[in-house]
């Protein structure tokens, strides 16, 4: 399926799971010990914050959007970090089953190429 998924148009799998948000999980991505965000102290410090023990997360704004995501979902987004995105970030591929299901959630309607952002 990858190739036919354009990630700069949707930005979907950078918003909190609904199922996250059920559960009641507020922390995001994990930034892990290895990854390169933590070599930047000021951009660390800008887009994570640090859960119940300490270990830091990319932030999220009210809606569960992460806070380095710029732009419109489905229609034009970048990320702010995108060369030193987390591990966390770099799992979900385009139209994997990830993929589909967050677009599902945020209303973002792979087959008809039509975008119907839920609040």
């Amino acid at each position: 399926m990858s190739g036919t998924f354009d990630c700069t148009r949707c930005g979907a799998c950078c918003c909190n799971s609904e199922e996250n948000r059920a559960e009641g999980y507020t922390a995001y991505v994990e930034v892990g010990r290895r990854d390169a965000l933590n070599e930047h102290p000021e951009l660390l410090e800008r887009w994570t914050t640090p859960d119940a023990h300490g270990v830091p997360h990319l932030k999220l704004d009210r809606d569960g959007r992460c806070l380095a995501l710029k732009g419109r979902l489905g229609r034009r987004v970048r990320c702010e970090i995108y060369p030193l995105r987390p591990h966390g970030c770099r799992r979900v591929s385009e139209g994997s089953e990830a993929c589909l299901r967050a677009r599902r959630e945020r209303g973002i309607d792979v087959e008809a190429g039509r975008v119907e952002l839920r609040r």
